[in-house]
């Protein structure tokens, strides 16, 4: 190459570069913006959920992929719920799980992965009945985790990535 056509390549490389670190966007909503860029990283908080207790966001969005949060059973007012049965805090989780795909303009059967983690690998049959019920024919990759404790004391925590598109 010469050297105009290696000036013209770092140039486009620059604009480039600049365009994708201007993209990156905070939204708080019901609703995925719309945006031609598609290489925007969007952040988004569903105002179905008590804000993030953490400096996170309940979704971030890119190049066509939602990636969601690990969903505690906690309630849309904020209650937590890990004094209550399992199945209790697992529909909680998952129904929080739906809050976050509503807002990212997305649903349950453009699920791409989930992740589960419970806090007694007993609970686990219980969890699978109440997620396939959820799910219905839809089955996307998944994986379960026994760990000893999660957040406010919580027996289940969910996170997921869907498709947008």
């Amino acid at each position: 190459m010469t050297a105009v056509e290696n000036a013209a390549v770092d140039n486009a490389a620059a604009e480039n570069t600049a365009v994708e670190n201007a993209a990156v966007q905070n939204t708080t909503g019901n609703r995925r913006p719309r945006t031609a860029d598609r290489t925007a990283i969007t952040t988004l908080d569903s105002a179905r959920l008590t804000s993030p207790a953490g400096h996170y966001s309940h979704i971030t969005t890119h190049r066509g992929v939602a990636y969601i949060s690990g969903q505690l059973p906690v309630s849309p007012d904020g209650s937590r719920l890990a004094e209550e049965p399992f199945e209790v805090q697992a529909r909680q989780v998952l129904s929080n799980l739906d809050a976050c795909l509503a807002t990212a303009g997305t649903s349950r059967e453009r699920l791409l992965s989930v992740t589960v983690h419970v806090t007694g690998i007993g609970d686990w049959p219980a969890f699978d009945r109440l997620y396939a019920d959820w799910l219905g024919a839809h089955r996307p990759a998944r994986a379960v985790a026994g760990v000893q404790e999660l957040h406010y004391g919580a027996a289940v925590e969910v996170h997921a990535i869907a498709a947008l598109d």
